[in-house]
């Protein structure tokens, strides 16, 4: 009853969605693929951007429900709540405060760049990675014009890395 009209979970271009997502993940791990001490220059890890670590407490990596909730919640709740703020609010509210007057999808070259280095910033010591997901995370807004695809994407990746993190032990990933 409250939920903005026009602001739709509902992807209309699934299959695109889906393979930027997945394209994404592969960005994500390929750095540490390479070159497994790529985190651990000062580039990455110091004290502005942290450092590469798991916020996971050490038995809580041999729970099974721990580690199925928290999958969970990275492919639902984190990519609903991160679109709704980056590329639903937040991309649009720095072209015009009163943001709902800014159509999904609108491109302003100074919104992007700023939401696509904030987005990086948020992800610490992966701020490289984060620095291009966010770019394009937010050129699928801007083509697709879609919050739902935009979700889907981000789930697909968040997903992929989820089970990626669970199946190799690279608890890094989930700071």
């Amino acid at each position: 009853m409250v939920w903005p009209a026009g602001l739709s979970l509902r992807p209309s271009r699934w299959l695109a969605s889906t393979a930027i997502g997945a394209f994404v993940f592969c960005l994500w791990i390929a750095p540490e693929l390479a070159d497994s001490q790529y985190r651990h220059g000062w580039l990455f890890s110091n004290s502005i951007m942290g450092h590469v670590g798991s916020s996971l407490q050490p038995r809580a990596l041999s729970s099974g429900s721990v580690l199925f909730w928290r999958t969970v919640r990275s492919a639902t709740v984190v990519p609903i709540a991160e679109e709704l703020f980056w590329r639903a609010w937040l991309l649009r509210w720095f072209v015009n405060h009163d943001f709902q007057r800014v159509p999904l999808g609108t491109y302003v070259p100074l919104a992007f760049w700023l939401s696509a280095v904030l987005f990086a910033a948020e992800h610490g010591p992966y701020w490289d990675v984060g620095l291009v997901t966010g770019v394009l995370y937010n050129l699928w807004m801007i083509r697709s014009k879609s919050l739902g695809d935009c979700v889907l994407m981000h789930a697909v990746t968040n997903l992929l890395l989820s089970l990626y993190v669970i199946a190799y032990g690279q608890w890094q990933y989930w700071q």
